[in-house]
C-alpha cells in the first residue's frame, strides 16, 4: 500500500465517522432538540423510551406539512429536555398511520407514557401547537413547567 492510499483510507474513515456523528439517530436522548425519525419498525420502541412524544405525521409532497415542520423544529429546541419530537412519513410508514387513523396531514399527535392524549390536524400557528403540548409537558416528571 502506498502512502497516498493509506492517507485516502484514513480520510475516508474520518469522513464516515463525521457523517455518523452528524446524522440524527433514532433513540437520541430526550432533549437534544432534534426531531427523531419514526418508522413502522421503531415507533412503539421510541414511544416507550420517552415520557412525552410529539409526533408529526407528514409527507414530503404536503405543502402544509412544509409550513408546520419549521415550527415543530423550533418547539423541539425550546422544549428540549421536556419532550421528544418525532416525524413519521405517512407514505413510507402506512402501518402506523393506519393504526392511528391518520386521514389528513399534517397531523400532530401528543403521546404521554406511550398513549395518544391529544392532537390536531392541519397547519396551525406555533401558539396553538404549543398550547396543545404544554399541559402534558408540565405533568412530566421533573418538568420546569410545574
Amino acid at each position: 500500500m502506498t502512502f497516498d492510499d493509506e492517507v485516502r483510507k484514513i480520510n475516508e474513515k474520518k469522513f464516515e465517522e463525521m457523517l455518523r456523528r452528524a446524522k440524527p439517530q433514532s433513540g437520541d436522548a430526550i432533549g437534544d432538540g432534534r426531531p427523531i425519525e419514526l418508522t413502522d419498525t421503531n415507533f412503539r420502541e421510541e414511544l416507550s423510551r420517552h415520557q412525552v412524544v410529539v409526533v408529526d405525521f407528514w409527507a414530503p409532497w404536503c405543502g402544509p406539512c412544509r409550513v408546520v415542520s419549521p415550527v415543530l423544529e423550533e418547539l423541539a429546541l425550546e422544549m428540549a429536555g421536556k419532550a421528544t419530537f418525532g416525524k413519521l412519513n405517512v407514505d413510507d410508514n402506512p402501518l402506523t398511520s393506519q393504526q392511528f387513523g391518520i386521514q389528513g396531514i399534517p397531523t400532530i399527535m401528543v403521546f404521554k407514557d406511550g398513549e395518544p392524549v391529544d392532537g390536531l390536524v392541519g397547519a396551525a400557528p406555533k401558539q396553538m401547537i404549543e398550547a396543545r403540548i404544554r399541559p402534558y409537558v408540565s405533568e412530566a416528571k421533573g418538568s420546569p413547567y410545574q
